[in-house]
């Protein structure tokens, strides 16, 4: 296999995994001879991790899937997915921050405490505290790579999404810092700032609402100089080329995949 695409005897950590691109993004590694350990908010992401088994792996008893039901926002889940790593596999090697949220779209001014107190608890504190733990684990290894998942948002701004805007610009904050801070352990920290891509994320956010698909593809990539949205295997193509264990001096960035719009 190409050292590109071999994750050979690799451990990647995942939250976020039980639909979108966590569940893709967990495919491919193990397709790729990795290992995952998946988190999920919803039950959903133990199927997902049968699935991947038996998919991927021909055997269920495989072990190379593991999966429990993990809430980013609550410190001691964030410990215990890092410590399933641990137990099962004796090592982190990768791990790939994707758990988020979204608010519906509203005007700045009706942005009220409670919707940025759930942005924040899950699209920020459910990522430095994933940190906190999977950057022990690699400073202690001496390697290690992190991916955080922001997004355009985190980039530009974002009319109507001041709320989730401000939580993803925070993630390439803490992204940055880390970066610097454990670059001297061989830890590469990384974020991913994808475009609109047509997950549950986005169809549930408002953004496309009482109208047709091929009308919210239209409206949603207008200004992109390819002409359209992402596909989510599109995006998860580039995390899998982020996250390569051959990726070996790539750190502190915060990467646009967006069709060009950022241009």
């Amino acid at each position: 296999m190409d050292p590109l695409l071999d994750f050979s005897g690799k451990t990647v950590l995942i939250t976020g995994a039980g639909r979108g691109f966590g569940k893709l993004l967990a495919e491919q590694v193990v397709v790729r001879g990795g290992n995952v350990v998946l988190g999920d908010v919803n039950e959903q992401v133990l199927q997902v991790a049968e699935a991947i088994e038996r998919r991927c792996c021909h055997d269920l008893a495989s072990g190379r899937a593991v999966a429990m039901i993990n809430d980013v926002s609550k410190e001691s889940d964030c410990k215990k997915l890092v410590d399933c790593a641990i137990e099962h596999f004796g090592q982190l090697d990768i791990a790939v921050n994707n758990a988020g949220i979204s608010h519906e779209l509203m005007p700045f001014e009706m942005i009220d405490a409670d919707i940025m107190d759930r942005q924040f608890a899950v699209n920020v504190k459910g990522v430095q505290q994933g940190m906190k733990y999977q950057l022990a684990a690699m400073r202690k290894q001496n390697g290690g790579s992190i991916l955080n998942v922001s997004s355009m948002a985190g980039l530009i701004g974002a009319p109507r999404c001041a709320g989730y805007s401000a939580a993803k610009h925070a993630v390439i904050g803490l992204t940055k810092t880390a970066a610097v801070e454990y670059g001297k352990y061989n830890v590469r920290v990384n974020a991913i700032c994808p475009f609109f891509s047509l997950t549950d994320m986005v169809t549930k956010s408002g953004l496309v609402q009482n109208i047709t698909l091929d009308e919210a593809k239209a409206s949603l990539s207008r200004g992109a100089p390819l002409g359209r949205l992402a596909e989510p295997e599109e995006i998860v193509t580039m995390m899998l080329m982020m996250i390569s264990p051959a990726n070996t001096y790539l750190s502190g960035q915060a990467i646009a995949v967006d069709g060009g719009k950022s241009a």
